[in-house]
């Protein structure tokens, strides 16, 4: 039996640890099932990657981005290399989470239950 990857699992403990505003607070929406039941975990590795959020279950990854991701090559191969693997990817801006909590709840919901807006 192998044992969890060490430097991936402490990698993930410093990421929460650290989470911006925008993370916490929808991380906050979306922890225990308070999304119509549907389970996430967050700062969870997936291959090569560490995504914010992810609903297992439905393969959804949620993607909480600041400026520095405006137009970022690195997250178009990201996004490619999680479709790859069968994920569909939500990205939010920082502000957008802030903001408008409620419309981007109700956008990942939509997604979840295979509802297009």
């Amino acid at each position: 039996m192998r044992g969890p990857q060490q430097r991936k699992v402490r990698l993930e403990r410093r990421l929460r640890r650290r989470a911006t505003d925008a993370e916490t607070k929808l991380w906050f929406a979306l922890r225990d099932r308070r999304l119509d039941g549907f389970k996430f975990v967050r700062q969870e590795a997936i291959g090569s990657y560490i995504v914010d959020f992810v609903c297992r279950e439905k393969k959804l990854v949620i993607e909480v981005d600041g400026g520095q991701h405006a137009d970022d090559l690195k997250d178009r191969a990201r996004d490619a290399a999680l479709s790859a693997e069968g994920y569909d990817v939500l990205r939010f801006w920082n502000s957008e989470i802030l903001s408008n909590e409620v419309g981007v709840l109700s956008v990942i919901l939509a997604k979840l239950q295979g509802r297009a807006l």
